[in-house]
């Protein structure tokens, strides 16, 4: 499994924390930036690690904002992508079970590091349902390709 991970300012305690638990782990990532607590623009590192994972290099995104509202936002421009943004438990699971999300966002601002943790370990390690949920995935796709009627 490869992870391409990124943040801005606000995010940057969350993703300092994920890392440790990536190497833990020993799963693979590719940190995208930001390296500091100084302001920068979130689209940027959304970007960067969006692209990456609809190329198909990297499994998974991780991204971190203030809230992660903002930093999902750009992600979700990217064809291919569904990043969600998550604040709890149950939506960590489900976001990936049901939605097949790619990337996960969470706010600096509004998650503790511990539960970022705790979230992207869930995230990380729930499979795609299928059945059903497949088809309302399709949907979201064909509304991105402008093929939904």
């Amino acid at each position: 499994m490869k992870i391409a991970i990124g943040c801005d300012h606000g995010g940057y305690n969350l993703i300092c924390a994920i890392k440790k638990y990536l190497e833990d782990k020993k799963i693979e990532y590719t940190d995208f930036g930001t390296d500091s607590e100084q302001s920068v623009d979130y689209p940027v590192y959304a970007y960067k690690v969006a692209k990456a994972v609809s190329s198909g290099e990297f499994d998974f995104g991780i991204l971190c904002c203030g809230t992660g509202i903002g930093i999902s936002m750009a992600a979700n421009k990217i064809k291919g992508i569904r990043a969600a943004v998550v604040g709890n438990e149950f939506g960590a699971e489900m976001t990936r079970r049901h939605n097949h999300a790619n990337i996960l966002c969470m706010g600096g601002r509004v998650t503790t590091e511990d539960d970022a943790v705790k979230f992207t370990d869930i995230f990380l390690n729930t499979p795609e349902e299928g059945g059903r949920h497949d088809n309302r995935v399709a949907m979201i796709t064909a509304i991105e390709d402008g093929t939904f009627d």
